[in-house]
């Protein structure tokens, strides 16, 4: 296996270096950097029979080290999988370049041009829990935006990650980008001193659990794209058509329980609860999903007794808590108490009740009639997602491209100075956009 190509450096010189990488990157035509993302997928084609056998012994000693489920199955990159992943990189080269795109551009007075063109954030710093194929997702992502990237995988992908990386620098190597452009550190002391390097990393984005993003966002200076919780709802409405509601819950519960857009809470109200719980849960138990219900589930069905602990836990496992509701108002007021601004779905054939619920649940993702684990960036169309940001600023939701792009301003003159623009008799500004 080869180094990468500043491997050997202090952390400082690693960031330095992709720094120095990140703006060459930056200024290439988009061909280039197009070319780049194929050489890419091309070269994790390549590798593949490398990376599953490197991924499988992450695996194999991750279980005997006693791996918790939903973080092994966020470890474990079969083939499937990481074809889908590089469907994924090949999909982000198919987008729009989102470099150089003029967004204002206005008259300030007679020669005097303002201009407002988007341009990349420069150095991402990209933490993640046992997730490689996040890895292939956003170094992507960070090419085709002309962004350098310094990733931190868990210690227990260590051997996908380095295998990953490899293959990566191969591709590149071909290519008019910098390698030193994608990096990989390896050790655990390694976060703590990325998290400093404000003078050269732009962009923290971590991916893992709700204590690990916390402690990332409560020990760095560096601005901190991501989310800590994924604590989902789905409300099944009273004017719910029952079969279809099923259906939804099976699989925004059971599609893939260990992700952060699966719903960790159902919100049913009470006047089909009699009707619908006995269907869901016999659908759910089939899928081997533990139910937990509030006081008028339990009377309903026989499961064990939720916990108002339940209403805030993100499970990332097939456990499912249940609570009835007697009102639309009820429900949403459950979901912008207990949720984490991620992902809410309601499932209704009244379209007033649907509006309600979308514009009133304050989520990044609101859905009606269709499950939570839609809201990714590759089915979005994003091509691939660095992470799901649940903060109010932009980016918000899944992010892909557009969140790793920021914008400045240029203004050209022909001698042009302030002084007869104030005071007075200040000359006015035309302002005229074109």
């Amino acid at each position: 296996m080869t180094a990468s190509p500043v491997a050997s450096l202090p952390l400082t010189a690693i960031a330095k270096a992709t720094r120095q990488a990140a703006r060459q990157l930056a200024v290439l035509p988009t061909e280039a950097r197009n070319q780049a993302v194929e050489a890419i997928a091309q070269a994790l084609e390549a590798a593949t029979p490398e990376i599953l056998a490197a991924n499988a012994a992450d695996c194999q000693a991750a279980q005997a080290e006693g791996i918790a489920k939903p973080l092994y199955n966020r470890l474990k990159l079969d083939e499937t999988k990481l074809k889908a992943a590089i469907e994924g990189v090949r999909d982000v080269g198919k987008l729009a370049d989102p470099v150089g795109t003029v967004q204002i551009q206005r008259e300030l007075d007679e020669g005097l041009i303002l201009k407002r063109i988007t341009c990349p954030v420069g150095v991402l710093g990209i933490i993640f829990e046992a997730r490689p194929d996040a890895l292939i997702q956003i170094t992507s992502l960070a090419i085709k935006s002309g962004n350098g990237v310094i990733l931190k995988g868990g210690k227990e992908a260590i051997r996908s990650c380095e295998t990953l990386v490899k293959a990566i620098h191969q591709g590149l190597s071909t290519t008019a980008v910098d390698a030193a452009a994608v990096q990989l550190l390896t050790t655990r002391e390694e976060i703590r001193a990325l998290l400093q390097l404000d003078e050269y990393v732009d962009l923290i984005i971590p991916r893992g659990s709700n204590e690990f993003v916390r402690y990332v966002q409560e020990n760095t200076r560096i601005p901190v794209l991501g989310h800590a919780d994924g604590i989902c709802h789905l409300y099944i409405d009273r004017a719910a058509e029952l079969q279809k509601a099923v259906e939804i819950t099976v699989d925004a519960k059971t599609q893939y329980p260990a992700v952060c857009n699966a719903i960790e809470t159902l919100l049913v109200h009470s006047a089909i609860a009699p009707t619908f719980l006995p269907l869901a849960a016999a659908a759910l138990q089939k899928r081997n999903v533990e139910l937990r219900g509030d006081e008028v589930t339990c009377q309903i069905l026989e499961m064990a007794a939720a916990t108002e602990e339940d209403w805030s836990t993100e499970y990332n496992d097939l456990v499912l808590s249940i609570k009835v509701v007697d009102s639309l108002e009820e429900a949403i007021a459950h979901i912008n108490t207990y949720g984490s601004r991620h992902t809410d779905a309601i499932v209704t054939e009244d379209p007033n009740i649907a509006d309600t619920f979308l514009n009133q649940v304050d989520s990044a993702n609101v859905f009606h009639n269709c499950s939570t684990r839609f809201a990714d960036g590759f089915r979005y169309g994003f091509g691939a997602e660095v992470g799901i940001s649940t903060q109010k600023m932009p980016p918000r939701g899944p992010v892909g491209l557009e969140g790793l792009i920021t914008y400045k301003y240029k203004v050209t003159g022909n001698g042009h100075i302030v002084a007869p623009y104030a005071g007075k008799d200040a000359k006015p500004f035309t302002h005229r956009d074109f």
